[in-house]
């Protein structure tokens, strides 16, 4: 089963930026094709962003176009989000999986403990 570990969340100002990463195990990385996804408070967990096995295709939701980009390192087995020009909307808690494009969010049954991300004035 696939361990994941999100790190990188904070408090950040509208406009303000941050880098999550997301470090996993037991599966082979290097073959899996992974996204982000979040939870804003009292809301359902949703889709932001994925990445394909060799970084070669990037898809993200409307909202964070031109502001999220996905990154991998598949050396290290690591997956990035940098985050720029923050939005309140945005504040929410941020996990990291594999993708299967076939999956609905509550087909997926690992999760890590994800990373919160608070944007404030």
């Amino acid at each position: 089963q696939v361990q994941l570990v999100e790190s990188g969340g904070g408090l950040v100002q509208p406009g303000g930026s941050l880098r999550l990463s997301c470090t996993t195990s037991g599966h082979t990385f290097d073959r899996a094709s992974m996204a982000w996804f979040r939870q804003p408070p009292g809301k359902e967990r949703e889709f932001v962003a994925a990445i394909s096995w060799n970084a070669g295709r990037t898809t993200y939701i409307d909202s964070v176009k031109g502001r999220f980009t996905i990154a991998r390192d598949n050396a290290i087995n690591t997956l990035y989000l940098q985050m720029n020009n923050l939005k309140p909307e945005d504040t929410a808690v941020y996990y990291c999986n594999e993708y299967y494009t076939s999956y609905a969010i509550h087909d997926y049954d690992s999760w890590g403990q994800g990373t919160q991300v608070t944007v404030s004035s």
